[in-house]
C-alpha cells in the first residue's frame, strides 16, 4: 500500500521502520529532516513538506508529538486538512486531546475525506518490537482495511467506538491508570525504604502474591534502575494527565487522584526534571514528599 508516514520521533520511527520492511511504498516526513532520511537506507521517500508527503498516499499515518504539533501541521501554515483528498485514509495515532480528535473528525467529514483515531499503547522500546497494542475508533471498515497492515507494528487492537475521539479518550484513561499505579508503586517504595526493605524484594514479594503482573514488574525495574534515555519524560505525562483532566471537567467529572499527581508533575518540572523518565520522576517526587 502507498503509505505516508508524518511524525518521526521514537515511536514514529519504529513503526515507519516496521512498514517499511513489509514492503509498503513508503513516503515520511518530520520536522527534523534528519529523522525522516534515517529512514531512506530502508526505502523511504522523503517528502520536503507533509502536503507532498500525503499527495497520492491511500494511507495517512501521523504520530506528531501533541495538540500544538497536530494544530499547526493541519490547520497553521501547512493546511494539510485542505491538502487531503476524498477517498484518502488518515489514521491518527499521536496522543491528543479529545477536543482536537472530535475537530479532527469533523473537518475530515466535512472535506469527506476518511478518519480513525487510532493511538497506540506501548514505549519505544515495545514498538521496536513491533508490539504495540492500538485503540481504534471510527468507521468499521476503515479499521478493518488497515488491520492486516497494522500487525506489522501491534500485537493488537481494539476497536472502542464509532466517534474517532473515543479512541483519545480511552488512550488518555489508560495512561491515567499508569500514573496512579506508578504513584501507588513509589509511595510502596518509599514505605518499604522506611521500614528497612529493599524496595525490589518488597516489589517480587507483593507482585508474585497479588499481580503477578509482567508490567509491574517492568516499570518497577525502570523506576529502580533508570534508563539511561527515557522511554517517555516527565513533561509527556504531565501533558498527558492535563488533557485527561480537561476531558473530565468537559463531561462534567473529575478525577481527584490525577489532581494530585498533576501538582507533583508541576512540582518536577519546576526542579528541572521535564525530561527525565516518566516512571523514576514520579518516584523521585514521592521520595522527596515521603521524607519530609
Amino acid at each position: 500500500m502507498k503509505i505516508a508516514f508524518l511524525g518521526l520521533g521514537k515511536m514514529g520511527t519504529a513503526i515507519a521502520h516496521h512498514l517499511a520492511e513489509a514492503g509498503h511504498e513508503l513516503t515520511v516526513w518530520n520536522r527534523t529532516p534528519e529523522r525522516a532520511r534515517a529512514l531512506e537506507p530502508w526505502g523511504a521517500q522523503v517528502a520536503a513538506t507533509p502536503t507532498e508527503a500525503v499527495a497520492g498516499a491511500e494511507l495517512v499515518l501521523t504520530m506528531l508529538f501533541d495538540d500544538a504539533a497536530y494544530d499547526e501541521i493541519f490547520f497553521g501554515s501547512a493546511q494539510l486538512i485542505d491538502a487531503l483528498q476524498p477517498g484518502q485514509l488518515h489514521w491518527a495515532m499521536g496522543t491528543i486531546s479529545v477536543a482536537l480528535s472530535a475537530r479532527l473528525a469533523a473537518e475530515h467529514a466535512r472535506r469527506k475525506v476518511d478518519y480513525v483515531a487510532a493511538p497506540v499503547f506501548g514505549r519505544p522500546s515495545v514498538a521496536e518490537a513491533g508490539k504495540l497494542w492500538i485503540v481504534a475508533a471510527g468507521q468499521k471498515n476503515h479499521i478493518e482495511h488497515v488491520r492486516p497492515i497494522v500487525a506489522s507494528f501491534a500485537r493488537g487492537l481494539t476497536i472502542v467506538g464509532e466517534r474517532p475521539e473515543q479512541a483519545h479518550a480511552v488512550k488518555l484513561g489508560g495512561n491515567f491508570l499508569i500514573c496512579s499505579m506508578l504513584q501507588g508503586l513509589s509511595e510502596s517504595f518509599v514505605y518499604a525504604e522506611g521500614q528497612g526493605i529493599d524496595p525490589a524484594r518488597f516489589m517480587e514479594a507483593i507482585n508474585s502474591a497479588l499481580f503477578q503482573s509482567p508490567f509491574y514488574a517492568n516499570y518497577a525495574d525502570v523506576m529502580l534502575n533508570p534508563p539511561a534515555q527515557p522511554g517517555a519524560t516527565v513533561a509527556l505525562g504531565a501533558k498527558d494527565l492535563r488533557l485527561l483532566r480537561e476531558a473530565a471537567a468537559a463531561k462534567g467529572t473529575r478525577v481527584a487522584l490525577g489532581e494530585t499527581i498533576e501538582a507533583q508533575f508541576a512540582e518536577a518540572i519546576a526542579e528541572g526534571r521535564a525530561d527525565e523518565d516518566w516512571a523514576t520522576g514520579q518516584y523521585h517526587m514521592a521520595r522527596q514528599r515521603g521524607r519530609a
